[in-house]
């Protein structure tokens, strides 16, 4: 059983690595270490010109410390055939998830009081003792024990393995780290779940009922119930306008705004093929350009949907205006330029691949 899971273990490591390698790529990284240095410079400061008002720092670390403490997920490495083939074997499997139980932690509490050491100057500042901030520290390394244990105990129904929670959970927890690659480059073995959310049908009435605008119903409808586009969206939107109005250097918040706008185009890119696995629209009396345009007038304007609610923001908030002609200028060319090269594409291999199997046949 050891082997069994350490093999499972061990590929989805290489799978990780593989797409990592995408990530952290040249250009990503001197990005990073720029980043990391402006933090640093904004860090430096803030303890030479501590702000006599402690409040707002006091309030900021009971926020990351809320934060942090319940971060982190308990990989199992169960699979959905587990149910069945592995039924014999439920005490090893036990077993098992109890030391990764205790993995899990030692992993997360590794991180936690990592994050915390680098605070540590901010909790000297604001007058706590060394061994004060040591009890803080120890501390949250016990709720953070006792909140895997609850989270460790759901695993668990009357002394035996709870198969379906514990293989929704992993299924959870695989999907979220490839969620986070797909960001950066096109990722196997996503699944999506359709989710209707009532509360934005009023949106669905925006694209009229016409023939010609097949595509354009289905395509939103896609965006607004299936997958994790939209919320995907939110959150890009919320770091966007989070980076515009804590990040006092304006240029620099711009040039974060543009990048989140890129990463939303890119993963906005999937709703193209998102009909793929319907073969019934290969019938539908349309044009195939009807597809591209439909696809290219949702993702434009979900895309200037986010870009109107950065630009006013960012009016409000940059003390330099001018860092906003940036933010309307690069994300304008994107979807007037790269959005229909990368559709035109798609529709292009799309074409290749059936002509090629027919070939080899």
């Amino acid at each position: 059983m050891k082997e069994v899971f350490a093999k499972r273990k061990q590929d989805f490591r290489q799978q990780c690595l593989k797409y990592l390698r995408y990530v952290l790529n040249d250009h990503f990284v001197l990005f990073l270490l720029v980043f990391m240095g402006f933090l640093g410079v904004q860090y430096s400061q803030l303890l030479r010109h501590f702000p006599t008002n402690h409040l707002p720092i006091i309030a900021s670390l009971v926020v990351l410390s809320l934060f942090i403490l319940p971060f982190g997920r308990i990989a199992t490495y169960l699979e959905k055939p587990d149910m069945l083939f592995l039924l014999v074997q439920e005490q090893a499997v036990i077993d098992f998830i109890k030391g990764q139980i205790w993995r899990s932690y030692l992993l997360y509490a590794v991180l936690q009081t990592g994050m915390l050491l680098l605070l540590a100057p901010l909790f000297l500042a604001l007058g706590l003792p060394i061994w004060g901030f040591g009890l803080y520290c120890l501390l949250m390394l016990l709720l953070k024990w006792f909140l895997f244990q609850g989270k460790g105990g759901r695993f668990f129904m009357a002394g035996r393995l709870n198969w379906q929670y514990a293989i929704a959970a992993e299924e959870g927890r695989k999907q979220k780290l490839l969620r986070f690659f797909a960001l950066f480059t096109n990722v196997k073995g996503i699944s999506n779940s359709v989710k209707r959310r009532e509360y934005l049908d009023g949106l669905t009435r925006l694209v009229s009922k016409q023939h010609s605008k097949t595509w354009q119903n289905m395509f939103l409808r896609s965006y607004l119930r299936n997958g994790d586009l939209f919320p995907l969206t939110l959150r890009l939107l919320l770091l966007a306008l989070l980076t515009i109005i804590f990040v006092s250097q304006s240029w620099i918040a711009a040039g974060f705004v543009v990048l989140f706008n890129y990463l939303l185009l890119f993963q906005l890119l999937a709703l193209y093929e998102a009909f793929d696995y319907q073969y019934l629209t290969q019938l539908f009396p349309l044009d195939r350009k009807d597809k591209i345009k439909g696809a290219r007038q949702i993702i434009t304007a979900v895309g200037h949907s986010v870009l109107l609610f950065e630009t006013l923001v960012a009016l409000l908030f940059f003390q330099d205006r001018a860092a906003v002609l940036p933010i309307l200028g690069v994300t304008v060319l994107l979807y007037l330029l790269y959005l229909p090269f990368k559709l035109n594409r798609c529709t292009f291999v799309n074409d290749v691949r059936p002509n090629e199997s027919y070939q080899k046949t």
